[in-house]
């Protein structure tokens, strides 16, 4: 099978493990392929329980034309991505393109860094539902918000509904 749609998903330490693996199994099983990217192109990042990912791209070769979508995983990992000006700025240029990004859990983290999450309406983890906010967006209680490009959702108990929404919205089905 032939991808039809490119989709990075972003790496560092501590993500959170289900939050990175089941949304990506799912576009691959959609047939996208999905690359991971990090600091540094073949480093093995370990998330929060143990499994590891290995960064497929370093952040220096993300470009916004080579891909159809972003993911960006929760656990502690979205803290440390937030801090690189590489990451931000490929995130501000996926919005412009009105690309496809999902985020889940502490995820918005990169959103609300990026400055992206102005008058928009999400969802996260209660526990940075303050920060987001305070980013600009309208915050709702929901296992998954879908507002233009943007797919969120609160945690892993969410992630059905989450990965079926940026999936139909990939492949636009929504």
């Amino acid at each position: 099978m032939t991808a039809t749609k490119r989709v990075v998903c972003l790496l560092d330490d501590e993500f959170e493990d289900l939050e990175l693996w089941y949304p990506v199994y799912r576009l691959r099983e959609e047939g996208a392929e999905v690359l991971y990217a990090g600091p540094e192109k073949g480093r093995k990042h370990i998330g929060k329980y143990g499994v590891p990912a290995v960064a497929d791209i370093s952040y220096d070769e993300l470009d916004a034309d080579r891909f159809d979508g972003l993911l960006v995983p929760g656990g502690w990992a979205p803290d440390k991505i937030r801090r690189d000006a590489r990451v931000l700025e490929f995130t501000r240029l996926m919005n412009d393109a009105n690309k496809p990004i999902g985020q889940i859990c502490h995820a918005g983290w990169v959103l609300i860094s990026a400055k992206i999450l102005e008058g928009r309406t999400v969802t996260s983890t209660p526990g940075i539902r303050d920060d987001m906010e305070n980013a600009g967006s309208t915050w709702l209680d929901e296992a998954v918000v879908v507002d233009r490009n943007i797919v969120s959702a609160r945690r892993p108990p969410d992630l059905p509904p989450y990965a079926k929404a940026f999936c139909d919205l990939l492949f636009g089905r929504r």
